[in-house]
């Protein structure tokens, strides 16, 4: 048996459609963010909140990270 999208791609000649279309990047930790999501932003870097621990959002909010909207 084989997965789902290598049988569609057997049957029709197309690979799986991606349907999220709203990907914005990927992260310092090579986390998918996507438009809407919520970021800690630190001078250059990006890192999805949602991905961090409790204690990685405080050190990051201590050296002056901000909190942002993927656009």
């Amino acid at each position: 048996m084989n997965h789902p999208a290598v049988e569609r791609t057997l049957r029709t000649g197309y690979p799986a459609m991606n349907y999220r279309t709203n990907e914005y990047c990927v992260d310092m930790f090579g986390e998918t963010v996507c438009t809407g999501d919520e970021i800690l932003v630190f001078q250059d870097s990006f890192f999805l909140a949602g991905a961090l621990t409790e204690r990685e959002k405080e050190i990051l909010e201590l050296l002056g990270a901000t909190y942002e909207e993927a656009q």
